[in-house]
């Protein structure tokens, strides 16, 4: 779509601070990365979330694994749809390094109430 920031990304058409590419798939660092190594898996079909397009979805998935097998701890998010906090409309799976102690809280972590 061309107002989507991600397909622009992939198209080579917007900056991005590339980690790993294959052939359908892009990782990259996020603008405002939540902990150190931090990246977006973000397949190069515009597929709106996870629910769209189960083979995009699981493609896109595979890419994140093959990241996350390096990790000692990760999160790996997706969002589907504004009350999941989705703010970009094409799917992409956050990698989110994680060590002890780093407080970062998750939505649904007790105690915790974030805003998104």
């Amino acid at each position: 779509a061309a107002a989507c920031v991600f397909c622009r990304i992939v198209a080579g058409r917007a900056p991005a601070d590339v980690v790993r590419e294959w052939d359908d798939v892009i990782a990259i660092r996020p603008l405002n990365p939540v902990t150190p190594g931090h990246v977006l898996v973000i397949p190069h079909t515009h597929v709106p979330d996870i629910g769209q397009d189960p083979d995009v979805s699981a493609r896109t998935m595979a890419c994140a694994a093959e990241l996350a097998a390096g990790l000692a701890a990760v999160n790996v998010i997706t969002s589907k749809g504004a009350a999941a906090t989705q703010t970009v409309a094409h799917l992409h799976l956050h990698l989110v390094p994680r060590t002890a102690g780093d407080a970062l809280p998750l939505p649904w972590t007790p105690g915790q109430h974030t805003a998104g």
